[in-house]
């Protein structure tokens, strides 16, 4: 299918702006601009019962409590941004309209970012805050055994790697995984990078600055930690529904990831949205594929904690 028309608004004025940051020196710049396009592509982000900030046993978050009913379904959310970029100040609009959809608590992870804190900060901060999720759901409305972790692009891909950790450490259980176009490699030669490598938003030279920053200090990026599409095995783990985009680079390796989880009996959906690009989920007042994709997490999140 051809690039759909709302994605080619979206690239092409991103495309007439100025190229992708790449560099150290470019940092700030990135991070400001994220920031940017998700506050444009949400638009007026629904009214909350609660927003607090707390510490989660040392890991800042932000925890938006949708109505005040009780025991509702708890989705303790990981942002995107390859682990460089991206905080909660900017997702805030995307949880809101999660909490909202799915009308649960979602917990909105401030983990620390690269390349000045490279692996594993990121991802122990995450399975810090799954952990202090699954005890203290119940202070803000919600409940730990309704429990579903959820990501994009790299939040999609720390939310794999802590599902895993979640696994083999016993628990916290998870009721479902929710990956949003996850890193799950890296391996920057597939065809979805062949194809969507230049030109759609996420940049191939800019995937592999992101993942240079997050492997600083000697980290092996085939480390399962950091490429789950490495692990030996992935019986056992969440189910899971994954989500890419025809035109984005990081299609293969969620599409790989899923046919793997499927392969491991785990039960697993898989859609990828044609004529998308990578980021249209969050951007739910520009793409209407990005409510339909909201929509269909909602369900599925739905399903598998026993509300419908």
């Amino acid at each position: 299918m051809p690039l759909h028309p709302q994605a080619q608004t979206v690239v092409d004025l991103v495309n007439a702006g100025a190229p992708p940051s790449t560099s150290d020196e470019q940092l700030d710049t990135a991070r400001a601009g994220l920031g940017m396009l998700l506050a444009a592509g949400v638009g007026t982000p629904p009214e909350m019962h609660a927003v607090q900030d707390v510490d989660a046993d040392g890991v800042p978050v932000r925890v938006y409590r949708p109505t005040d009913e009780t025991a509702l379904p708890t989705i303790v959310f990981l942002h995107g941004g390859g682990w460089t970029i991206g905080c909660v100040n900017d997702y805030d609009g995307v949880a809101r309209t999660i909490a909202h959809a799915t009308n649960a608590v979602v917990v909105s992870v401030e983990y620390r970012l690269a390349p000045e804190h490279p692996f594993p900060a990121g991802y122990d901060d995450c399975w810090t805050a799954l952990n202090w999720a699954a005890k203290h759901a119940p202070d803000f409305g919600g409940d730990g055994s309704k429990l579903v972790l959820m990501g994009d692009s790299a939040g999609g891909n720390l939310t794999a790697v802590c599902a895993l950790r979640a696994r083999d450490a016993g628990g916290p259980e998870l009721a479902l995984q929710v990956l949003i176009y996850p890193v799950t490699d890296y391996n920057f030669d597939g065809q979805s990078y062949r194809e969507n490598g230049t030109g759609y938003l996420l940049e191939q030279e800019t995937m592999r600055w992101f993942v240079d920053c997050y492997t600083r200090g000697g980290a092996d990026p085939s480390d399962p930690r950091i490429s789950p599409l490495q692990a030996d095995d992935l019986r056992g783990v969440a189910p899971a529904l994954v989500i890419t985009a025809e035109f984005d680079p990081l299609r293969d390796e969620g599409a790989a990831y899923a046919e793997r989880l499927q392969e491991a009996g785990v039960p697993t959906t898989y859609r990828c949205y044609d004529g998308m690009i990578h980021i249209f989920f969050g951007l739910v007042a520009v793409f209407d594929d990005g409510r339909a994709a909201l929509d269909q997490a909602a369900a599925a999140i739905a399903d598998a904690v026993g509300d419908r």
